[in-house]
């Protein structure tokens, strides 16, 4: 059993999928680490210099890489469902969690981050509306379950989510 996490940058999928891999007893695979160890810099450094479609390209091949895997906690990068074989793959290979985060919440959030390209704007608040209005409905498409960040601990949320899997029965599926 593959748990992907999918959701807009901030909204805590490899802290979430770290400590869901440690309650599952699965490993952790986080697509943004493999892709920068894969290129040997960082996402931001890539970003600007070759772009994001060039980044998208290497992002999808790491994604279909990893979503092959008989086991894990895969925690994907805010846009892996831009492109719709990301999207598919997702869903035929994975059990796909959303981590669902009002765009305010994540300003408050990340505003002091400058690690996350797309973020280095003049109006981060307006980006990350703007994001949410463009991949909210991808994330819905993709996503099995939807788990609203809100307020909650780490640990609440990893509890919402293997009870989600638990009520479906995908754990049994190890």
């Amino acid at each position: 059993m593959i748990v992907a996490l999918v959701g807009l940058p901030g909204s805590g999928k490899s802290t979430v999928g770290r400590q869901l891999a440690r309650r599952l007893q699965l490993p952790f695979l986080d697509s943004d680490h493999v892709i920068e160890a894969r290129l040997g810099c960082s996402i931001r450094e890539y970003f600007e210099r070759e772009g994001e479609d060039s980044f998208r390209d290497v992002e999808e091949s790491v994604l279909d890489e990893l979503s092959r895997q008989e086991f894990g906690v895969l925690s994907t990068g805010g846009g892996a469902v831009l492109r719709p074989h990301n999207r598919e793959r997702l869903k035929e290979r994975t059990t796909v969690v959303y981590l669902k985060s009002n765009p305010d919440e994540l300003f408050r959030r990340l505003r002091h981050d400058v690690n996350r390209p797309l973020l280095q704007v003049a109006d981060p608040l307006t980006k990350l509306r703007d994001l949410h209005a463009v991949r909210d409905p991808l994330y819905r498409e993709t996503a099995k379950f939807i788990v609203e960040t809100g307020r909650p601990s780490v640990g609440t949320l990893v509890n919402m989510i293997i009870m989600q899997l638990e009520l479906s029965g995908a754990t049994s599926q190890r």
